[in-house]
């Protein structure tokens, strides 16, 4: 009797697993692009989504400089931002299927303009490391007498007013 109720049981417990949605997990599957034309344009790429949703909002944040600015839809275009902010960009996705909020996606980064790739890039994705030196088999480390900012990038004359790294040691120049 036991085994025929633990059978009973099972095969409930596998039936009503066998009935329960699959998860939805599309955030993951969700970037942003941005371009390098004037201002910010920014626009959401839904091609690596696994399900086929009926409809998705989205809801653009961007802050720059203390002010913040917001819109909505697949793309945006905030003509307020220059190359010479840093920001802050948020959305949030919100996705739709039967008519029913199924997965809120969310994100927040910060992004500033590279000169030399010409585009946004990630904040936190600029090296923070300095290359540039040597450690010797003894320990001792030899610097290369290059000369670098607080991110990693290696400057050509040393500049006025504002921190710089040289072997390895902060310093200003007045």
């Amino acid at each position: 009797m036991k085994r025929i109720l633990l059978a009973v049981l099972v095969l409930f417990g596998l039936q009503t697993q066998a009935q329960q949605a699959a998860p939805y997990f599309c955030c993951d599957s969700i970037t942003y692009w941005t371009d390098q034309s004037q201002g910010f344009n920014v626009g959401l790429d839904t091609t690596g989504i696994v399900h086929n949703p009926d409809s998705i909002k989205v809801y653009w944040g961007v802050c720059t400089n203390g002010l913040c600015y917001a819109d909505q839809g697949m793309y945006a275009y905030f003509p307020q931002v220059t190359t010479s902010d840093t920001l802050k960009v948020n959305y949030d996705v919100y996705i739709y299927e039967n008519g029913v909020i199924v997965e809120v996606c969310s994100i927040e980064d910060w992004l500033v303009f590279d000169q030399n790739t010409y585009s946004w890039v990630l904040l936190n994705m600029i090296p923070t490391g300095l290359p540039g030196f040597v450690i010797e088999e003894d320990g001792v480390r030899w610097w290369n007498n290059k000369i670098y900012d607080l991110q990693g990038r290696e400057l050509k004359e040393v500049p006025v007013g504002k921190i710089y790294i040289k072997e390895g040691k902060l310093l200003i120049k007045n």
